[in-house]
Formats: C-alpha cells, structure tokens, sequence
C-alpha cells in the first residue's frame, strides 16, 4: 500500500462524504534517471488532445475515495503502491469546463518501475526540464509537485522512495541535485545526512566505476518521516 501522506499543516481530506461526480484524479509520478529528474506521461489516444502527452489520471470510480483512485492509478501505470504518495493540491478548471482536479504526487524508484504495457494511452517517462506542450495545463501541476518536492527535502526522508534499499551517499546526493536542479558540496551533503540520522551503514560495499569501494546506507525507515 502506498505510504499517504498529507501536506504539513493540513487536515487529510474527509472520505466519508462522497466527492462529486466530476471530480478527477491526477497523479504527478516522478523518478530520477540519468542524473534527471522525470515524470510519467501517457500518450491520449483521444479527443480532446489526441496524440498529446498529459498526466495519468481519471475519474473516481463509484464509491471510491481519493486516495483509493490515486492508489488505482498509480497501480496501473508503475505497477507498484508501496511507495511514498502524498495529496498536493485540488486545481479547478484544468480544462476549461469548471472541472475539480484532485492531484497527488508519487516518487518511484525506475528500477522497479513496470510501466503498463497497452495499445492505447501508452506511459512514458519524460524529462521535467524538457517537456513537451500539456494540455489541461498540466505543466503548472508538474511545476507545483516539483516545487512541493523540492520544499520536502528539507525536512523530510522523502528520498527513500527513489533509492534502491541499498544505495551509496554519491546516489544519495545525485537524487538530490537532480531534484533541487543544482550540484551540492559533497562534504556538506553527507554531513548533514549523517548528521540527521535518516541512514545508517550496512556494512556493505559496492563499486562505482573506476572508484574505489563506497560505503553502502539504508534509510532507518522507508516511510515518511518528519526531520
């Protein structure tokens, strides 16, 4: 099951009450590939939009919350849950018909990713610095998970969910820097990472490259923790 959580100061959303009949889920997938951060696209095979790239989502199924649908989605597109999900922002009028847009972000770690293989609506990864045009305006969706993303780095382990659960501190400051969009002192990283107490050695070492063995870290917990 996906690791929910809920924005910092607010209330989660009541599920009791039935959402309306128009309310859509969109979910912001991201992963870092290649020293870059990505997000999932699919490709519409319909109108309106047809053959244009726009975030995974849908509308809510008969009796179901929020947090289920954003879970369903998830599911159908990576083929994965337990990983961190957290509700963003409810956006209106995404397409112009007054339409209420509740979306979630996801971290998913590529390895394990196995994105949905159909004929129609087909996922792909996509470089959030090079994206194509999106409709629904999508792009301001991608642009606020982004910046929620980079905010959490701060005070949070949010990072668990896009590293293997061994993984070496150069990974560790690689998936920052491709998050945050700018190198980091190396030394300050890693002091600081150890100095929060979010990872501890395994013992273990693995090789990178030409590069002498690294120590290798897991998180203490790989679910949402407050620093």
């Amino acid at each position: 099951m996906a690791a929910l959580s809920h924005p910092q100061g607010s209330h989660p959303p009541t599920h009791d009450s039935r959402p309306q009949r128009d309310t859509a889920v969109l979910v912001v997938i991201f992963t870092v590939d290649d020293g870059r951060l990505h997000v999932l696209l699919v490709r519409r095979s319909a109108q309106p939009f047809k053959d244009s790239w726009s975030l995974p989502g849908g509308l809510l199924a008969p009796g179901e919350s929020l947090d289920q649908a954003a879970v369903r989605k998830l599911d159908d597109e990576t083929g994965v849950t337990d990983l961190f999900l957290e509700q963003l922002y409810t956006f209106c009028d995404l397409d112009g018909r007054g339409s209420i847009a509740a979306a979630y972000f996801a971290l998913v770690d590529p390895s394990r990713a196995h994105l949905a293989q159909r004929r129609a609506w087909l996922p792909a990864w996509r470089p959030v610095d090079d994206l194509p045009d999106l409709p629904f305006d999508n792009g301001r969706v991608i642009d606020y998970a982004r910046q929620r993303l980079q905010a959490k780095l701060e005070y949070s382990n949010v990072a668990y969910s896009l590293l293997p659960p061994e993984f070496t501190l150069s990974q560790l400051q690689r998936v920052h820097e491709a998050i945050l969009a700018h190198p980091l002192d190396k030394r300050n990283f890693r002091k600081r990472m150890l100095s929060l107490s979010i990872v501890e050695p395994t013992g273990r070492t693995a090789t990178e490259g030409r590069h002498r063995p690294a120590q290798l870290y897991a998180f203490h917990e790989r679910k949402p923790i407050i620093f």
